[in-house]
Order: structure tokens, then sequence, then C-alpha cells
């Protein structure tokens, strides 16, 4: 790999090696060993008392300011060895202050090009820009560039998807980031409530105020009532206010590139939802979202590990099938939950309660797997990323005549329909074999701005 290194690679003060990072880098790479510090000190916490009458006040100060030295400077070297550039064929990342690592991420192979930027970031007026690409060290592996100035972040991402486009590697750098049309934004009253509505975050609530009493009032011992306490209290956050947060200001627009995802109010997140590259779709209907005709969709995208990603993060179902048919374009979603059948009602004997939120369904584009009575799912999976179709049957199956069918797709899921008769399970595993080799024959192309998988609306 190599080529001519374009205006990215060049900085006056990189020696032409690369471009570093921007200078406010250090001060979050000096955390890295004050947290390893930290670790050390809550593990021995027994003891840490001891150790600080021992120190006294004038040691203990001279600890700190060295400790602290210490993280200055291994943030600024790890800063100094820091690069990147961009050549006609990749883009290099250069890390690492003892050993020396450099990521090479093909620019034909990007699947995503995220921008994020948290609350201190944006205050310093930097963001991190994170890349994925299919082959780079595992599925969906990451890397990022943390922090880079907001412009320069802008740009450096418009180049990488113009270069993943295909388009030139000298009109790259000129091509700017594709125009957009906002689809849809989430409304915070309904995202308050539809998240009020959730049991999860309330779960989590009962389980703190039930569960950490007890535990202080039988042991007595604040460690021990703290590690049970944190990881509750993390689930309260994240089923609840971190969650609204997160999804505050949930934008879906569309582009040439794709279709954008900004979010958050506390950290702003700008990613892609790649064209061609959506494996499988799943609605979600909570219980107590049922009434409101309330859904949550997800998305699970083959290259990024990206399985349980977002689409939105609540909508009307009207308002959902009409954003799924923005990337599954061939997909009608209504129709598509509308051939879902139940399962034989001798599946009663395998699952009493649960058979009744079984079934699966088929039309022309898609393959349908439903299931759950309290939190309902639905998964489709387009017949053209279908990867493998096969059938399983347990001893109490073949008792009963029942058998499951899965199918995989090119994102690492399963879209499985439990407990189907055995004769039609073994059938559906055929025709669905079927549907898939027709399906990827009729498939287009799957890269950006080219139309492959993603058509915008003339009005884009």
């Amino acid at each position: 790999m190599g080529g001519t290194v374009r205006d990215f690679g060049r900085d006056s003060g990189s020696g032409g090696d690369g471009k570093r990072l921007h200078p406010v880098t250090p001060w979050r790479r000096a955390w890295a060993p004050l947290a390893g510090l930290f670790a050390i000190a809550l593990n021995n916490a027994e003891r840490l008392d001891d150790w600080l009458a021992a120190l006294g006040l004038g040691w203990l100060t001279l600890l700190v300011i060295v400790l602290l030295a210490g993280a200055a400077l291994y943030g600024y070297l790890s800063w100094r060895v820091t690069r990147y550039q961009v050549t006609d064929t990749e883009l290099r990342i250069t890390t690492g202050l003892v050993f020396r690592r450099t990521a090479h991420l093909r620019l034909d192979r990007i699947q995503s090009v995220d921008v994020t930027r948290p609350l201190l970031a944006r205050a310093l007026g930097v963001a991190k820009l994170k890349m994925t690409v299919v082959g780079a060290g595992g599925p969906g592996t990451p890397d990022e560039l943390a922090f880079l100035g907001e412009g320069e972040a802008r740009d450096l991402r418009a180049e990488l998807l113009a270069r993943a486009a295909g388009i030139a590697p000298e009109a790259a750098p000129q091509a700017g980031e594709a125009p957009s049309r906002a689809l849809y934004r989430a409304d915070s009253r309904t995202l308050a409530v539809a998240m009020a509505l959730l049991a999860t975050g309330w779960g989590a609530l009962l389980a703190v105020a039930a569960v950490v009493p007890v535990v202080w009032w039988l042991s007595g011992n604040v460690f021990l009532m703290l590690g049970v306490a944190v990881p509750l209290l993390v689930a309260l956050w994240q089923g609840s206010l971190g969650t609204f947060l997160t999804q505050y200001g949930w934008t879906v627009s569309e582009s040439p590139d794709g279709l954008r995802l900004d979010h958050g109010l506390l950290q702003r997140d700008h990613a892609t939802v790649p064209p061609g590259r959506v494996q499988a779709v799943r609605i979600v209907e909570p219980l107590l979202w049922r009434r409101r005709g309330w859904v949550r969709v997800e998305l699970d995208v083959a290259g990024t590990g990206n399985q349980g990603g977002t689409l939105l993060p609540v909508a009307g179902r009207d308002e959902a099938a009409e954003l799924v048919g923005r990337v599954l374009p061939d997909v009608d979603v209504i129709k598509a939950l509308a051939s879902v059948r139940p399962v034989p009602g001798r599946a009663r004997w395998a699952a009493p309660v649960w058979h009744r939120g079984y079934g699966h369904g088929v039309t022309d584009g898609v393959f349908v797997a439903r299931r759950g009575l309290l939190r309902r799912r639905h998964v489709l999976v387009p017949h053209a990323k279908v990867q493998s179709v096969r059938m399983t049957q347990g001893p109490w199956g073949r008792l009963l005549g029942l058998a499951d069918v899965h199918v995989d797709h090119g994102a690492g899921g399963t879209a499985t329909a439990r407990l189907l008769g055995a004769a039609e399970a073994l059938g559906e595993v055929s025709a669905q074999a079927e549907r898939s080799r027709l399906g990827r024959r009729g498939a287009g192309p799957e890269r950006w701005l080219t139309g492959g998988g993603y058509a915008p609306s003339p009005d884009s």
C-alpha cells in the first residue's frame, strides 16, 4: 500500500510523517496512568488509611505532584508519537509510546465514519472521529482519532466518505459533505414518556431501593454496599435519564452517502447508516407502547459489529415503516408484519405461555421472525442478505413434531422462527435457500454514493 500523501497527511511540525492530533489530546491521555493508580488504591482500600498515615502530609503532597507530572508527561509523549495521514489508498494511524502500532485502514473498506463530541470536547471545540473498516483487526473493530478540531474532523470525514465512494483522490478533498434533508426528529416529550413506560428503569430503581439497604443492614460494610449499589445505579442511569440524554434530539436525515443520525444533549453524536450494508431490521414493541402505536427500530449493519444499533428510538408505526423503506427499498414493512403466522397449537406443550409470541412470515423481499409477549420483536432479514439457513430439532421437538428455523445474516446475527411444524420447517429451509440465491443475483452494488441499496428522494 502507499501512494501520494494528501493534505491531511502534511504538517509542518511532523516532519512529513503525518499530522498530529489536536493539542488538547495530551490532557485526555494523561488520565490513563492516574486511572490505573486509582484502581490499585481501590483494590487495597483496607490498607489505604495506613499508607496515608505513614506517608505524612509533606510526602503525600510530593507524591501527588510527581504523579500529576508523570501523567502529564505520559500524555504529552503519547501525543507526540501519534500521527495520521491519508494516502491514495489508505488512512494510516500510528500510535504507541513503548510499542509502536500502525493501523492501515483501506479507504475502499471503510464502512462508517462517525463524529462524536462529548460535553467537554464541545466546550473546547474538538471532536472524536471513529472509523470502522471491514477486516481491520476483526469484525466491527473501530479505530479513532481523538481529538481533532471540529472543522478538521468534518473535513476529514467528508474526504474519507468521498474516497470510500470511489471519488478520485485529487477531487475528494474538495468534495465536501454531501447535502442532507431531515426526515424525522424525535419529540422530546414523546421520548420522555416512552422511557418512563419501559420497565428497565423502574426495575433498577426498585432494586436500588430494596437491595442496597438490606446489604448495608446485614453487612455494615461500606465497600460491599458500594459494590452492590454502583452497578445498580449505573443500570438505573442507563435505563432512564442516561438513555434520554443520549437519544435527545434524535434526527434522521437522508443524503447520498446514507441515512445520517444526529443525537445527544450532553454528548453530540453524528453517524451514518451505510447504504446497502443493512443486514437485518428489528422492530421492537414494548407492552406499554402498543396502545400508543409506538415502536423502536434497530439495525444490524455488516462490517461494523453494530448489532442492536438504533435507527429510531421511538416512532409511530407508519413513520417507522417509511424510514425502514429508506434502508431496505424493496421491502414493504406493513406487508411483512402482516405475513406473520402463529405457530401450531401443539407448540403450547413446548412453551406453555410464550408460544403465543412466536411466529414467522415471508414476503418477496424478506424473511420475518417474531418472538416475545411482553416485548414483541419482529426481525426482518432481506433474502439477499441471508448467509445460511438451517433447521434444529431437540428431543422434545421431535416428539411433538416441531423444529426451529435459523436464518443467519451478514452482520453475525440470526433470525429464528421457533416451534414450526417439522415438515413446514424442512420445506422452509429449502425454500429460503432458493429465495436467497435469487435475491443475491438481483442485488445491486453496496458502494456509497452509487445508489446501491439506497435511493434518496428527488427532493434531497
